[in-house]
């Protein structure tokens, strides 16, 4: 056998011997085609559609920390019973934030269909019982003493906001159209050291927008807590807004069916300059039937809606941005009682997103307060000062 044959031959046997494995080869499946998220910026910006669906979602929310101090609006008097003798000593109230929101967006036939979400949990130093009700002025043991002091843990988590909208119609837990409509009161932290209204509650709302800047809004309420209807006749507001380029003109009218009482408020916003924004509210409510007792500012019976002091209160104030990181917020308030207060504040954005808040805030306490240096409520007492740093991450 010369070279040649040997060659031919070698060649015929792997020929033969690849037939028979290609007769068993495996078959690699083709791959399933990935399905990517898919951006949606018809509601702006952070929304995607849920994959298979023509549903636009957005996930967000914020973390922030709170340190406060002295005795001004929800930083109020924070105390503590020292370990060691047992005496109260006053201390910083801390309150630790994450708030999760969700909103979503869908073309419908009817219109845009809308929900929006907002849960909030926190974590801080909170109030508590003393031990004894010596603190508060008497002389008997406090029988409830379990857990003294303001003391750090997990305290509420809350569902804020859960509403679905189809085109002008809302329905579902939100805040009252009576401040969400006509707006809060200024860029400050503590807007409601002379309150203006009632927050969280059920409503059937309807939104109509008339153009050329002019809106309406009917808002059927279920009203929170104490104030919530007593019967099957809910609150109602009514409010009616004029927006321009130099700003807003807003009223709002509420109804509180629990005391037949009436309460309303007028607003105008102005836009100075690119740098300056102003706003002045004025408030007035009916209270012949309302049962405000002279000793306590917080206690109930103000109603829903109506609850600054006495029939009148107004509200101004205004930010100025010295630039795109840094603004100065100032709110004053006063109302029938003489109650007074101020709240400045200055807000740096650190980078993007996130955001350091300094604010000071005084209250004078008019018809009601108690002027002594009571460390049980002090809120009663005649002049109270206080202040909070607020250092918040949104996303």
């Amino acid at each position: 056998m010369n070279i040649k044959s040997l060659l031919l031959g070698s060649a015929a046997a792997l020929i033969a011997v690849s037939g028979a494995r290609a007769a068993d080869a495996v078959v690699v499946a083709e791959p399933e085609p990935a399905e990517y998220v898919k951006i949606c910026d018809v509601y702006g910006a952070g929304y995607f559609y849920i994959p298979g669906t023509e549903t636009c979602l957005r996930i967000g929310g914020y973390v922030r920390e709170d340190i406060g101090g002295g005795d001004v609006e929800s930083f109020d008097g924070a105390l503590a019973v020292d370990h060691q003798d047992g005496s109260i000593n006053h201390t910083w109230q801390k309150n630790a934030r994450f708030t999760l929101k969700t909103w979503t967006g869908q073309e419908t036939e009817l219109g845009t269909l809308k929900t929006y979400t907002e849960y909030r949990m926190n974590f801080g130093n909170n109030y508590g019982d003393y031990g004894s009700s010596t603190l508060a002025g008497g002389t008997e043991p406090n029988p409830n003493a379990g857990t003294a002091g303001w003391r750090a843990g997990n305290k509420s988590s809350a569902l804020e906001f859960a509403w679905i909208q189809l085109g002008g119609l809302r329905v579902g837990a939100d805040e009252s159209a009576f401040d969400t409509f006509i707006g809060y009161a200024g860029n400050v932290i503590n807007d409601t050291i002379v309150p203006y209204g009632g927050f969280q509650t059920n409503v059937i709302q309807y939104y109509f927008d008339a153009g050329n800047g002019l809106s309406a809004v009917v808002s059927l309420e279920e009203g929170s807590g104490s104030d919530t209807i007593d019967s099957y006749v809910p609150h109602v507001v009514g409010g009616l807004k004029w927006t321009q380029g130099w700003g807003a003109i807003t009223g709002v009218v509420a109804y509180d069916s629990n005391y037949e009482e009436v309460a309303g408020k007028v607003r105008l916003d102005v836009n100075v300059s690119n740098e300056l924004s102003l706003f002045a509210m004025v408030g007035y409510g009916s209270d012949n039937n309302l049962n405000d007792p002279t000793n306590n500012i917080d206690a109930l019976g103000r109603g829903f809606y109506k609850l600054w002091g006495g029939n009148w209160a107004v509200w101004g104030g205004g930010t100025y941005k010295f630039n795109e990181k840094t603004s100065f917020n100032l709110q004053a308030s006063y109302d029938d009682w003489k109650d007074i207060g101020l709240a400045a504040n200055v807000a740096y954005t650190v980078v993007p997103g996130f955001t350091i808040t300094a604010e000071a805030d005084w209250q004078r306490v008019g018809q009601g307060a108690i002027d002594n240096d009571s460390v049980w409520v002090s809120a009663t007492k005649k002049n109270n000062v206080g202040g909070i740093l607020r250092f918040q991450r949104d996303f």
